[in-house]
């Protein structure tokens, strides 16, 4: 797991590999408060980007969930929100399996659970051997926010 704020990536460049920066130059060069919400192709499938507008849950209402395929950038364009995050060791057994589909697998348990909250302008990158848990309240759950979540095939 890596967390950084974008107007930082001049100071943080050298220490990022180059999918990341790739996605994180996607991050800095579009208007994100005004695209559509939904899918933006920036390199097919190898690296697209959901821009997704939501409102923040109690944490007992997001279930843990990692990914074999893609790493994940989470970006909060607006407002604020806390993802836990542990070394996907630390999940219980897989309890859905959408990895075939949309590489995506949940998880009831994530032992060991390390909260991190991204308002405006922060991001984290949650590589396949991360387990998470995105969209979680930082104070009262409702709470709205625009995120995005760009997306790297390894």
């Amino acid at each position: 797991m890596i967390f950084g704020r974008l107007d930082n990536i001049d100071l943080e460049r050298a220490s990022l590999p180059d999918a990341v920066l790739e996605g994180l130059r996607f991050l800095s060069e579009t208007d994100l408060a005004s695209v559509p919400a939904g899918r933006i192709d920036i390199d097919g499938d190898r690296i697209f980007a959901n821009v997704q507008d939501g409102l923040t849950r109690a944490k007992d209402e997001n279930r843990p969930e990692s990914h074999r395929r893609y790493l994940d950038i989470q970006y909060v364009v607006s407002g604020a929100e806390t993802i836990g995050f542990a070394p996907l060791a630390k999940a219980g057994p897989v309890t859905e399996d959408f990895a075939e589909t949309s590489d995506l697998l949940f998880y009831d348990i994530m032992n060991d659970e390390m909260p991190l909250v991204l308002s405006e302008g922060s991001y984290a990158v949650f590589y396949p051997w991360d387990v998470h848990r995105p969209g979680c309240a930082v104070s009262n759950p409702g709470e709205k926010v625009r995120k995005v979540v760009v997306k790297i095939r390894l």
